[in-house]
């Protein structure tokens, strides 16, 4: 079957896109999908992915499976699925043709997937970083966004390549991860390439 991802990510930009696009790739390789790759889509805003996916599924044929990976944007109730989460948080109705399986999210931003690997952050920011800037003693998923992002700020402030940035080094940070530290620590991240793997297969 031929598995589409319409992801969240690379803002209005060519260049970022790209970047956007490659970063996933490499870290869905690297998480067992070698030979059974999805085609990534960097559709930019979040609302863009949304549009963007209910157009393809809505065009989709019965050999293609299509997927939409966001942002959470913050905490997601125990037991809410996918939809749910987004109906109640965003107001976007899960289409007719739609399943769980079709809706992913990235809790709450990808950066909560970095907190699981402070190896590489520590090797890509080098002198400087500061590891206990970051925040700690919750579970990944449960660290909300602005804590992630203000974290992440606070531990490169000293570093030689600047503060994190989201467009200057999410990417490059992403696709250098271990992808076995992040699926070990998000359940959400975990779901999503189950659902890819088994869709391809």
């Amino acid at each position: 079957m031929k598995v589409r991802v319409y992801v969240e990510g690379g803002g209005d930009g060519r260049n970022l896109r790209m970047r956007c696009r490659r970063a996933l790739s490499a870290f869905l390789e690297k998480a067992t999908l070698a030979g059974h790759m999805p085609r990534i889509v960097a559709s930019g805003s979040r609302r863009a992915a949304f549009d963007d996916f209910c157009a393809a599924l809505g065009a989709s044929t019965q050999d293609e499976f299509i997927v939409l990976l966001v942002d959470s944007e913050g905490p997601v109730p125990a037991g809410a699925g996918p939809w749910r989460h987004l109906r109640e948080r965003d107001g976007w109705e899960q289409p007719a043709d739609a399943t769980d399986e079709n809706a992913h999210l990235m809790v709450q931003c990808m950066e909560n997937w970095f907190l699981s690997d402070q190896e590489t952050l520590a090797t890509y920011f080098k002198r400087g970083f500061n590891a206990n800037a970051l925040p700690g003693g919750q579970h990944i998923e449960e660290v909300a966004k602005t804590d992630v992002l203000d974290g992440l700020r606070n531990a490169t402030r000293q570093c030689q390549s600047g503060r994190y940035d989201k467009g200057r080094h999410s990417f490059a940070i992403l696709e250098r991860a271990d992808a076995a530290k992040i699926l070990s620590a998000s359940p959400h991240a975990q779901r999503l390439v189950d659902t890819l793997r088994e869709k391809a297969a």
